[in-house]
């Protein structure tokens, strides 16, 4: 049960988290997921992570370019554009001002436990 509420949760800020990922540059698919498990959201799983990095794309939110590389499978390079970077930058307000309307429900009268 817990896992199911921990993806339901994630689903809801996910492409948001994934913006974040990019703001000091450009990352891959893998090293993406390997800073959301690093930051404590678990294992993120490529049948997640990819379709947000293809909408987000199609959104004109990222921009995307193939690299090869010199051994082994050649790699996506993602990048915010700046239509990205405004959106994360609004979404994110809402985002925590929903986080603090909720957290006030939940401890009415400011107490946290």
């Amino acid at each position: 049960m817990a896992a199911d509420r921990r993806s339901s949760w994630l689903k809801g800020v996910l492409d948001l988290l994934v913006l974040s990922c990019l703001t000091d540059g450009e990352s891959y698919g893998y090293e993406i997921a390997k800073s959301l498990a690093g930051a404590g959201l678990g294992e993120i799983k490529g049948g997640t992570l990819y379709p947000v990095l293809n909408r987000l794309e199609e959104a004109g939110l990222l921009e995307a370019e193939f690299r090869a590389a010199e051994r082994g499978p050649g790699r996506r390079y993602y990048r915010l554009t700046e239509r990205g970077r405004e959106h994360l930058a609004a979404e994110s307000g809402a985002w925590l001002d929903f986080h603090t309307a909720v957290r006030a429900a939940l401890h009415p009268g400011g107490s946290t436990p």
